[in-house]
């Protein structure tokens, strides 16, 4: 099992969107939690256009006497027609103070899949608000910042990377995911810049990141357009470097 969180140091830069778009293009069982702080799930009122309706999520992961390795069997909502099981967010800001017990719990809960063949893409919003899911951050094989690449966004960026740097917060392994490479900033201009390695890009491509932001309907030729390609590269790209650092570990602890 691999777990990889998606992340934001300030604005809108498409977490939700990009990890929704990993998890429809993902090649192995995946389950998508959303974690954003915020509150008000994002991926019912988007990506399924408000038409399914919330069955059970977080809170009830948060509220249930039943050992969390089993809850969590009973709350993941199986997609149909994909290998996505979803973990719904809260419906309210209000329920999310009340979540901050759970992430420790979690964090075991998940490391229990690891014999499933289950991935796990977490939804974490933006850091530093109160109800982030900090242990969740800290557990990813990979940890990703989304930022696009104008100053604005750079800017916010910088001293989440700095503090990377320094070791606080402590994550296994923190890199970049940039929205619209190039615009103006290149990809290699960015990670020189905040000194994070750029592991993945996704286009910038409003039409087609529509179909998973918002429910859209999917053009004739959406599949192999450019959005859907990106994504794609993207998903390889993490894949390859969580493979390569678990690669790296099993050295480090050979004899």
């Amino acid at each position: 099992m691999a777990v990889i969180t998606l992340c934001s140091a300030a604005g809108s830069p498409g977490v939700t969107t990009t990890a929704v778009a990993l998890a429809w293009n993902w090649q192995r069982p995946v389950m998508l939690v959303e974690a954003d702080p915020v509150g008000g799930s994002a991926i019912l009122a988007g990506t399924f256009a408000g038409m399914r309706e919330y069955r059970a999520g977080l809170v009830e992961l948060a509220t249930t006497n039943l050992d969390l390795r089993d809850a969590l069997t009973d709350v993941a909502d199986q997609v149909e027609g994909t290998r996505i099981s979803l973990v719904a967010g809260p419906r309210s800001h209000v329920q999310v103070p009340g979540l901050e017990p759970l992430w420790p719990r979690l964090v075991d809960a998940l490391d229990d899949l690891d014999g499933s063949g289950q991935d796990v893409i977490v939804d974490a919003g933006r850091l530093g608000m109160r109800g982030s899911p900090e242990p969740l951050l800290a557990l990813a094989d990979l940890t990703l910042i989304v930022a696009r690449t104008d100053l604005v966004a750079v800017s916010a960026v910088r001293t989440w990377a700095a503090a990377l740097r320094d070791g606080s917060p402590a994550w296994r392994d923190a890199g970049l995911l940039l929205v619209g490479a190039g615009q103006p900033y290149s990809a290699k201009e960015v990670g020189k810049h905040l000194d994070l390695p750029v592991v993945a890009t996704v286009k910038d491509d409003a039409a087609g990141a529509a179909v998973y932001r918002d429910g859209a309907p999917a053009g004739r030729r959406w599949a192999n357009g450019p959005y859907v390609r990106s994504v794609q590269a993207a998903r390889e790209a993490i894949t390859t470097r969580i493979a390569r650092g678990r690669a790296e570990l099993l050295t480090e602890v050979t004899p």
